[in-house]
C-alpha cells in the first residue's frame, strides 16, 4: 500500500476480479455451452437408439414370453397356454437330440474361430507388405465376405463339392485318387470350409487394421536392439494385436454361432443331425414341428450360451494378452 500512488484505486475497487475469482464463471459458461452442444447430439442419437432397442430387445422379449407357453401352429384349437418351465425341461431333460446339437454348435464355432483367425492373420501379414497389385489382391480377398451365405453355399455345393462335376473331385480323379461325396461323407468339414472361406476376410480386415496401427518407431527400436523378424513379431507386433484379436474373437463368437444359411442350403442339417446346430434346430422345431414354445425356449438357451461363451472367451483372451 505504501508504494501505491495517491488517487490510484486498488484492483478490486476498479471492478476487476482476481483470476481465481473470475475463472469459475468462465468455466461455468464453457460447461453450459458444451452442454447446449451435447443436448442436440443426444437428441439426434435418440431415434437410432430407440430403433436399435425396438429391433433387438422387443423380439427377444417376445421370444422369452413364448418360451413359457405351449403353442403349436398345427393345433390352433388348443390355443396358447402358460406352461412355465416345461419347454425348458423338455429340451434339457427329455430331448436326446439337444445335447448333440449343442456339441455340433461348439465344434463348428471353435473350428471356425481358430481357422479364420489364423488364416486372417496370415493374410493380414501378407497384405501389410508393399508389393505390386496389393489393392487388387486385397479386393479379391475381401470379396468372399461380401457374398450372401446362401449364394456361397450354392457355389460350394454345386461347383466345388459336387461328386460328379465338382472341381475338387475332378482334380482328385485326374490325380488317380477317388473323389468322395464331400457333403455326405464329410459334412461337418464341408460346412466349416464354406464358412471359413466367407469369414476369413473379416478377420483379415480386423487384424490388418491392428498391424497398420503398430508404431514404426517401436519396430525400428526393436531392430536396433538386435531383434529379427520373428523377434519383432513376438515382442512388438503380437502384443499390440492383442486388443484386435479380442475384438475378432468376440465378434466371431457372436456371429459364427448363428451360422444357418450354409447349413440350410448345403446339408439341411444332415446326414441325420451331423451338421445341425442350434439356429438350424430352432428352425426345424418352429417350422417343421410347429412347436413355437419349444423353439422359443431353444432360442433363449442359445442366447444365454452365446453370452456366456463370449464372456469366457473375453476373459481368457485378457489373461492371454496380459502374459504375452
Amino acid at each position: 500500500m505504501a508504494n501505491q500512488r495517491i488517487g490510484e484505486m486498488p484492483p478490486r475497487a476498479r471492478g476487476g476480479l482476481p483470476p481465481s475469482v473470475a475463472a469459475p464463471p468462465a468455466r461455468k459458461a464453457a460447461r453450459a455451452s458444451g452442454s447446449r452442444h451435447r443436448t442436440p447430439a443426444l437428441v439426434l442419437l435418440l431415434p437410432a437408439l430407440i430403433y436399435l432397442a425396438v429391433m433387438t430387445q422387443v423380439p427377444f422379449l417376445l421370444t422369452l414370453y413364448y418360451s413359457f407357453h405351449f403353442w403349436n401352429l398345427m393345433q390352433p384349437t388348443l390355443g396358447m397356454r402358460f406352461v412355465g418351465l416345461a419347454n425348458y425341461a423338455q429340451i434339457v431333460l427329455h430331448d436326446p437330440i439337444f445335447r448333440s446339437v449343442i456339441l455340433n454348435t461348439v465344434v463348428i464355432t471353435l473350428s471356425l474361430l481358430m481357422l479364420t483367425v489364423v488364416l486372417g492373420l496370415g493374410l493380414a501379414l501378407l497384405l501389410h507388405r508393399e508389393f505390386p497389385g496389393r489393392g487388387v489382391v486385397r479386393t479379391l480377398l475381401i470379396s468372399p465376405f461380401l457374398i450372401m451365405p446362401t449364394v456361397s453355399a450354392v457355389m460350394w455345393k454345386n461347383m466345388l463339392l459336387n461328386p460328379v462335376y465338382g472341381l475338387f473331385d475332378y482334380v482328385l480323379r485326374g490325380a488317380g485318387l477317388p473323389g468322395p461325396d464331400w457333403l455326405a461323407t464329410h459334412p461337418l468339414l464341408s460346412v466349416v470350409a464354406i464358412v471359413t472361406w466367407e469369414w476369413t476376410p473379416f478377420m483379415m480386415l480386423v487384424l490388418l487394421a491392428g498391424l497398420q496401427s503398430v508404431s514404426l518407431e517401436l519396430i525400428d527400436s526393436a531392430r536396433v536392439d538386435g531383434a529379427g523378424p520373428l523377434g519383432v513379431f513376438r515382442f512388438v507386433t503380437l502384443p499390440h494385436l492383442g486388443l484386435y484379436v479380442q475384438i475378432a474373437m468376440l465378434l466371431g463368437t457372436i456371429y459364427l454361432v448363428q451360422v444357418f444359411g450354409e447349413i440350410f442350403v448345403a446339408t439341411s442339417g444332415g446326414p441325420g443331425i451331423a451338421t445341425t446346430n442350434l439356429p438350424y434346430y430352432v428352425y426345424l422345431t418352429a417350422f417343421q414341428y410347429w412347436t413355437i414354445g419349444v423353439a422359443s425356449a431353444i432360442g433363449v438357451v442359445t442366447v444365454i450360451l452365446t453370452t456366456f461363451a463370449a464372456m469366457g472367451f473375453f476373459r481368457i483372451l485378457n489373461q492371454a494378452v496380459a502374459t504375452v
